[in-house]
């Protein structure tokens, strides 16, 4: 598939804003210039209407991804080893925040081969590279949504019937299993070319599924993915944590009524009231679980559906770059939207990493007043 690089720009075609990123030793070439023609079939045609970029742009991606690299690797390490090691924090619940975890390094072990193709400003081992960086990061990403969905039910079963409801350890594993399965489908599917395949996106230094090929096989491959791993856990955790907002609300109410009958203000602490209210933290913890599920996987949902069904002028090369990003950013926060919002979490930082500055009573050494004071009504407790 032989194309003419050293056509004028003026014929290239629409583009949005490609022009700004040429520098003079690339704007004789296009994207894929520096491909052999051998592996030349890996590079769609609409990449090719577009300059390669300057070899900056590469350096300062792969500094961006070498920093959220070491983010990631220590922020991700640190929930894993002492979610694993505290005997206080060893509950089924956690369970789920490990696995969350471990999806969001493993996402992270694409970024020494996306370093080194922002290096070399092409892919590294061409196809296993493409395969082996699109497998990474399929399988992560997935299985990362699915476990946000999960813990969505887990603090909706732990809130609503704090009893009975509790997920025991059997059950935990059983849902940790179902991730993997769960993110198993449209990661080998494309990787052994059954269905859909992995091709480069953007700079072509990264991975993804092929959304621009024009035919129905791909098209419905494309939409079949977006209903799996994105509209899927998106509804769940929408419905999980609307239920869990509505249990809330009803502890809340009934707290409120029995204090009338016992002519009190409240049955909770003063402390309780100002800054540790149930419905306060849970809605806030629910609105950022939310947010972040919004700003890492929308970008890529709406790239995905516009190249299989939309406008493409849309998809310049730095625009498709934008989702990857946005995922590997948020994979470096992920877990410690549910971990720093744990008392006993924050409390064994202190005790075991006094450096970090974190500051947390030790759970165990507070006044039972609280509970002393609320022991008839039995209200439900927020486990994360």
């Amino acid at each position: 598939m032989a194309t003419n690089f050293t056509q004028e720009l003026y014929e290239i075609g629409p583009m949005a804003y490609p022009l700004k990123m040429i520098s003079k030793d690339v704007a004789e070439h296009m994207l894929g210039w520096n491909i052999p023609e051998e592996h030349q079939d890996l590079v769609h045609d609409h990449w090719r209407n577009f300059p390669a970029v300057s070899k900056y742009w590469h350096y300062v991606l792969a500094l961006i991804y070498t920093m959220l690299m070491v983010t990631s690797l220590t922020g991700n390490g640190i929930v894993i080893w002492i979610f694993s090691t505290s005997k206080s924090l060893r509950s089924a619940s956690n369970m789920f925040v490990i696995n969350l975890a471990v999806f969001d390094l493993m996402m992270m072990l694409e970024m020494p081969l996306l370093i080194m193709n922002s290096f070399y400003q092409r892919l590294v081992g061409y196809q296993l590279g493409c395969d082996v960086y699109a497998v990474l990061g399929s399988l992560s990403g997935i299985g990362g949504a699915i476990t946000n969905a999960v813990i969505a039910f887990d603090r909706y079963k732990t809130i609503s019937s704090p009893l009975d409801g509790r997920i025991n350890t059997v059950q935990a594993g059983l849902l940790i299993a179902f991730t993997w399965f769960w993110a198993l489908p449209f990661t080998i599917l494309p990787a052994f070319r059954i269905w859909g395949r992995f091709v480069p996106e953007g700079f072509l230094t990264t991975c993804s599924f092929d959304y621009f090929t024009e035919d129905q096989d791909t098209k419905v491959f494309v939409a079949c993915i977006f209903v799996w791993s994105y509209c899927i856990p998106m509804a769940l955790i929408c419905y999980f944590y609307s239920q869990l907002f509505g249990a809330v609300r009803l502890h809340e109410r009934m707290l409120q009524e029995q204090a009338k009958k016992m002519n009190v203000k409240s049955l909770a602490s003063n402390k309780e009231d100002n800054s540790r209210s149930v419905e306060i933290r849970i809605a806030k913890v629910a609105f950022t679980i939310f947010f972040l599920f919004i700003c890492a996987w929308t970008p890529y949902a709406f790239v995905t559906m516009t190249g299989a069904f939309g406008d493409r002028t849309l998809l310049t090369p730095i625009a498709t770059m934008i989702p990857a990003v946005c995922c590997k950013v948020v994979s470096c926060i992920d877990p410690w939207v549910y971990a720093i919002n744990h008392p006993r979490y924050r409390a064994e930082l202190q005790k075991r990493l006094p450096w970090m500055g974190v500051r947390e009573q030790d759970p165990d050494a507070v006044s039972t007043t609280t509970s002393v004071a609320t022991a008839g009504s039995q209200p439900p407790a927020a486990e994360a």
